[in-house]
């Protein structure tokens, strides 16, 4: 079982329809007793980094993500849960984050060219591959942002060119980020769920 993180903070829906199309077992939970029972765990969002820290904490997730990760359970980080993943954000002051990745989050620079929100389809660049990024070089997925994550090379797999380079999706051992929306992303964000499930299960007939 995948489970989905419930903390209020947006997309979870299209999160569980994406998954239920591509055959995983998931469900959308806030519960730590069920967090502690899943095979790998999805942390979506949308909105800003600092309430979403702040729902975490007062759900008491923050502990049991942890507690999860060090037991080398996969987890998944989808746009504002990606941002979550490194070590603080710039928005609206400094927040410390979950840091599972080293980096920070800092605002997308707006020109006339380039407006901000980064938002609609950008094509992928894979950098360094890791187990989620097969197939998606040059593939088209579906961005909404205002901030991105800015993280050492070595944790750099994905980016997309937005006024300059920016890490479409991230990964340290087994926790991954992606800065996009797989679940808006048609076919490829079908695919990088389905790798995420390959990684969690070792085997893609399994769910």
């Amino acid at each position: 079982m995948i489970a989905v993180i419930d903390y209020d903070a947006g997309n979870t829906r299209n999160v569980l329809r994406a998954l239920e199309a591509i055959g995983v077992n998931a469900v959308l939970s806030s519960d730590p007793e069920v967090l502690r029972q899943a095979d790998g765990l999805i942390l979506p969002g949308v909105g800003a980094f600092k309430q979403a820290m702040q729902a975490l904490d007062d759900r008491n997730l923050i502990a049991v993500i942890h507690e999860r990760v060090a037991q080398q359970v996969p987890l998944l980080g989808i746009c504002l849960g990606m941002q979550l993943l490194v070590e603080a954000s710039e928005e609206y002051g400094y927040t410390k984050g979950l840091s599972l990745i080293p980096g920070t989050c800092r605002a997308l620079t707006a020109t006339s060219d380039y407006p901000v929100p980064h938002m609609g389809w950008n094509q992928l660049h894979v950098f360094s591959p890791d187990a989620l990024t097969e197939d998606v070089d040059q593939a088209y997925v579906y961005f909404v942002h205002s901030y991105y994550t800015d993280v050492p090379e070595a944790y750099l797999r994905v980016f997309s060119d937005y006024n300059g380079r920016i890490p479409a999706m991230i990964s340290k051992g087994h926790v991954f980020g992606a800065q996009f929306h797989p679940e808006k992303s048609g076919d490829i964000g079908h695919k990088i769920l389905k790798n995420f499930k390959e990684y969690v299960y070792g085997d893609p007939t399994s769910n």
